[in-house]
C-alpha cells in the first residue's frame, strides 16, 4: 500500500486539520468531527446537514458553504458518523427554523441519524430526515435494506441547499429533497478495487481484464463481474439499467453527473459523458445541466458512476442558484 498518510489511525483527524488550514471560511471541529460554516447560523434559515463515512471526498465536507450544506459529519473511512457528531452539528447550526438531515441509505447512517434526530428533539430542535436511495444496481445488500444512496446526494444537497438559502420552511425544503431523490437514478462500474488505509490491501480481487458492474461506493459487489470492453458498450449497459428503472420521455430535461470514483482520469470521464449524451440525444432527452469530475469517490477506486435526474423548472432554477463551497462553486 502506498498512500500519503502518517498512520492509518490518524487519517481522518489529519485530513480535518488540513481542511481547517485550507479553508478559513469553515469552522472545523477536529476533535468533535464536524465541519460547519464559520459565523454560526443565520436567523430564520433552515439548516441542512449531511454526513457519512470518510473516503468519499469531496462528499460531504466539500459541500459545506453558502448554497449547500450548513454542516457535515465525517465518520471514519467507510464508517458512519456517530449520533453525538450529528447532534453537535445540529446544535451548532440550528437557527430555530429546524434542521434537515440528508442521509444516504446505508444501515449505519440511517440508525445513527435517527438516533441523532431523537436526541435533537430532546433539545427542542425540530428535525426532518430525507433518505437518498438512487442506486439502481441492487435492491438489497449486506450494507443496506433497499437501494443504496450514491450520486444523487450531490443533487439533493445542491438543490435543497439553494431552497433553504432562499428562506423556505423546513417542510418545503424536505419535500423538495424527496422530489429530487425520486427523480434521480445512479449506476456505477469499477475498473479496480479501492484500498482502505486500515486494511492495507484492496477490498476485493478484480482481474485486469474484468470490471465490477453495479459496484457500490464502499466496494460492495454489483450485479455482475464482466470482461472489460469499450466505454460505449459500458455506458450503454449502465444507461439501460438507469432508463429501465426510470424511463425518460422525448422532450424531458435532465441534470447529468458523470462522477469519477477516485482514480479515473478526467479525460476518461469526458469520454463517458460523450457516450451518455449520445444515448440521451437518441431519445430526444435534453441534458440541461451537467457535472463531470470527482464528487462522490471511493478512495482510490478507478471507475465511474452516472447519475441522471429528471429535472423540472424549479429544480433547474435552484441548481443555477449561487453556491460557494470548496468543491462546488458558481454564481457567487
Amino acid at each position: 500500500m502506498k498512500k500519503l498518510i502518517n498512520t492509518p489511525e490518524s487519517v481522518l483527524d489529519d485530513a480535518l486539520a488540513g481542511i481547517a488550514a485550507a479553508h478559513p471560511e469553515l469552522a472545523v471541529d477536529v476533535e468533535g468531527r464536524v465541519i460547519a460554516r464559520a459565523g454560526g447560523p443565520r436567523p430564520g434559515k433552515v439548516a441542512v446537514i449531511s454526513g457519512g463515512g470518510s473516503g468519499h471526498e469531496p462528499l460531504h465536507g466539500g459541500f459545506v458553504g453558502p448554497g449547500m450544506l450548513n454542516a457535515a459529519c465525517p465518520g471514519e473511512v467507510f464508517t458512519s458518523p456517530v449520533p453525538d457528531q450529528m447532534l453537535s452539528a445540529a446544535k451548532a447550526v440550528d437557527s430555530g427554523a429546524g434542521v434537515l438531515f440528508i442521509v444516504k441509505n446505508y444501515t449505519g447512517d440511517r440508525l445513527n441519524f435517527q438516533m441523532a434526530a431523537e436526541l435533537a428533539e430532546d433539545e427542542d430542535i425540530t428535525v426532518e430526515t430525507v433518505l437518498v436511495d438512487d442506486d439502481v444496481a441492487v435492491r438489497d445488500s449486506t450494507w443496506t435494506a433497499g437501494r443504496r444512496g450514491t450520486g444523487a446526494t450531490v443533487f439533493v444537497e445542491k438543490i435543497v441547499g439553494a431552497l433553504a438559502e432562499q428562506g423556505a420552511d423546513l417542510t418545503t425544503v424536505a419535500e423538495m429533497a424527496k422530489r429530487v431523490n425520486a427523480a434521480s437514478r445512479s449506476f456505477a462500474v469499477a475498473l479496480t478495487a479501492c484500498t482502505a488505509p486500515a486494511a492495507g490491501k484492496p477490498g476485493f480481487d478484480l482481474p485486469d481484464d474484468e470490471i465490477e458492474v453495479g459496484v457500490g461506493i464502499h466496494g460492495e459487489p454489483g450485479r455482475s463481474r464482466e470482461k472489460i470492453r469499450s466505454a460505449k458498450d459500458i455506458v450503454a449497459s449502465c444507461m439501460d439499467a438507469l432508463l429501465d428503472d426510470q424511463p425518460l420521455a422525448a422532450g424531458e430535461e435532465t441534470i447529468v453527473m458523470v462522477n469519477g470514483l477516485g482514480a479515473t482520469p478526467l479525460i476518461e470521464l469526458y469520454v463517458v459523458f460523450n457516450e451518455v449524451a449520445a444515448v440521451l440525444a437518441a431519445k430526444d432527452v435534453t441534458i440541461a445541466r451537467s457535472l463531470v469530475g470527482n464528487y462522490v469517490t471511493s478512495l482510490d477506486m478507478a471507475g465511474v458512476s452516472i447519475t441522471v435526474c429528471r429535472a423540472d423548472a424549479d429544480m433547474l432554477s435552484l441548481w443555477d442558484a449561487p453556491v460557494n463551497t470548496s468543491a462546488l462553486r458558481w454564481g457567487a
